[in-house]
């Protein structure tokens, strides 16, 4: 049976992809660095917990403000020439951030970086619809999400060790390595960015709106908005204040752990559930489908989230953090994926994507600030149940969305993408369509 074929004889990823992996790899390894050390870096300024979440959702608010830019540049200019000048943006806000004298100049550099970051996430994602075989958008997925999720198990426990040293040595290595992140795109996709530039891309941008009126985008954006606020905001900005307070002197199996140490390997754990989960999730959703691998992830992160700051036990917190990473791994890929699917490889893909972004952005903006608050005001268990709630919408707004990933033929692989909305006809009695 040709689904059988494509689980036993799976074609190498096309060079273009390895190649953006490689890159997210890099940056991955940098990010891990900083992400444990930046709440206590903002702390280090005597900020409160509500004040070191808001250097997060700075970061994320400036990514949301010009996500829409970010997509109209990528369709102008092309992907790869984007994805650059966003990761180099970023390596000169790194490199500003570990000098930074005040507060303020904190969340001045990290706002900066923001710019950058959505620059070169759209492009990014945009890349890689254009660029994936439909039979292996999930696992093209896979590996991209796997490259950075790697690169943030190594980087945390690195992070948590060079802390003895300052704070502001993971920033200016960080910074290093997306200016090499930035190089190797630069000399490997020379042919594709100079390809671009001759011929042009003469292919059709998707109109946001026929996005917006598939059932399917509608889920992607609220699920997107969940894992925003739980992924990118809460687990950078309140776990590492959390596992760092409420483990100051933690003993695991005989280890004497201090807080930094627990907020990296709370990270790490994460990061290990996540690339694990990765691993199955992102050929399965080649094979049965995205929509119940996305509510699995959703559902699981919110069951463990919720528990994260109602255990005393330093070894089932980390064992939390391990199984809520392996929700968030089960739902990554096959969410991507799906906009893919809606995509397809013939449209570009900037809007679309940049809007997926910004859903993702403004939950990893209010996510911060309010469960911050929520911990100031009745405790850190509060933080984490709203989280909790918010993953659980997640998955109520996928269980009314169609499946994308539909066979081109019964009983065949996966690998057709949804069709352009049209509507029907008023007097059209067939099957609802998806």
């Amino acid at each position: 049976m040709p689904a059988r074929t494509s689980r036993t004889h799976r074609p190498p990823l096309p060079r273009e992809i390895r190649v953006l992996v490689g890159a997210a790899f890099i940056i991955a390894i940098g990010f891990g660095l900083i992400a444990p050390l930046l709440p206590q870096y903002a702390h280090s300024f005597d900020a409160s917990a509500t004040a070191a979440a808001a250097v997060v959702s700075a970061f994320g608010l400036t990514r949301l403000l010009f996500a829409p830019v970010s997509g109209r540049l990528t369709n102008r200019l092309g992907e790869t020439s984007v994805y650059m000048a966003g990761v180099l943006i970023v390596a000169a806000s790194m490199f500003l951030t570990a000098f930074a004298q005040t507060f303020e100049q904190l969340i001045a550099f990290r706002a900066l970086g923001g710019i950058g970051s959505t620059l070169f996430t759209v492009s990014a994602m945009a890349f890689l619809a254009r660029k994936s075989p439909p039979a292996m958008r999930g696992r093209v997925s896979g590996a991209y999400a796997s490259a950075f999720l790697i690169g943030n198990i190594v980087g945390p426990i690195v992070g948590s060790v060079l802390s003895v040293f300052g704070f502001r040595i993971p920033f200016l290595i960080y910074g290093t390595a997306l200016v090499a992140a930035a190089g190797l795109v630069f000399v490997q996709l020379k042919d594709v960015r100079l390809a671009d530039r001759a011929d042009g891309d003469a292919r059709p941008s998707m109109p946001l709106g026929e996005a917006v009126r598939l059932p399917a985008y509608r889920a992607v954006l609220t699920s997107f908005f969940s894992n925003g606020w739980a992924t990118f905001g809460v687990r950078n900005a309140i776990t590492p204040l959390y596992a760092a307070g409420a483990f100051t002197t933690a003993a695991i199996g005989g280890w004497h752990v201090d807080g930094a140490m627990m907020a990296g390997l709370s990270l790490s754990l994460f990061a290990a559930g996540n690339v694990t989960a990765v691993t199955f999730s992102s050929r399965l959703s080649d094979v049965h489908g995205r929509k119940p691998l996305i509510l699995l992830g959703l559902t699981t992160t919110a069951v463990f989230t919720s528990v994260i700051g109602l255990v005393g036990s330093p070894l089932l917190f980390l064992l939390a953090c391990l199984l809520a990473g392996a929700g968030t791994g089960t739902l990554n890929s096959p969410q991507q994926a799906a906009i893919s699917d809606m995509v397809g490889q013939d449209r570009k893909a900037g809007p679309v994507m940049s809007t997926a972004q910004m859903s993702a952005d403004l939950g990893a903006i209010t996510g911060p600030l309010i469960a911050g608050a929520l911990a100031d005001a009745f405790g850190w268990q509060w933080a984490f149940l709203a989280t909790g709630a918010v993953l659980a919408i997640g998955a109520l707004a996928w269980l009314r969305a169609p499946e994308t990933n539909r066979p081109v033929t019964p009983g065949g692989p996966r690998t057709g993408a949804l069709p352009t909305v049209v509507p029907p006809p008023p007097t059209s009695t067939g099957p609802e369509r998806s």
